[in-house]
């Protein structure tokens, strides 16, 4: 199962981007439940957790974005989004997503000072 991951860009400290990650050809009885993850990357780093969903709990955020990042889920359409405010140069990097341990393409987000 392929995930498509969406929504990267370009955006100057303190804007906004909200990313997309759909799972059309996972079966709904595996989305709903799955866990989900968004992760990020920055070259020559390791990855880096984001926030994690376990079936329909509460999104666990990591502490450097808390507050400012939002994540949430359309069942109905297998889509999980990560709403990103308050930008920080620090956000830079290729933003995965990852469900039922299946991952996106990643998309890229730079944030410049």
């Amino acid at each position: 199962v392929q995930l498509q991951a969406s929504g990267g860009g370009s955006v100057q400290a303190g804007g906004s981007l909200r990313l997309s990650c759909a799972a059309p050809r996972m079966i709904t009885s595996v989305f709903n439940p799955s866990t989900k993850r968004w992760y990020r990357q920055v070259p020559g780093k390791e990855r880096e957790l984001v926030v994690t969903i376990v079936g329909s709990g509460d999104p666990i955020y990591a502490d450097s974005v808390k507050g400012r990042f939002t994540t949430s889920r359309d069942n109905a359409r297998k889509r999980m989004f990560l709403q990103m405010n308050t930008l920080k140069p620090e956000d830079t990097g290729v933003y995965f997503c990852n469900i039922a341990n299946d991952w996106g393409q990643g998309t890229l987000v730079t944030v410049s000072s």
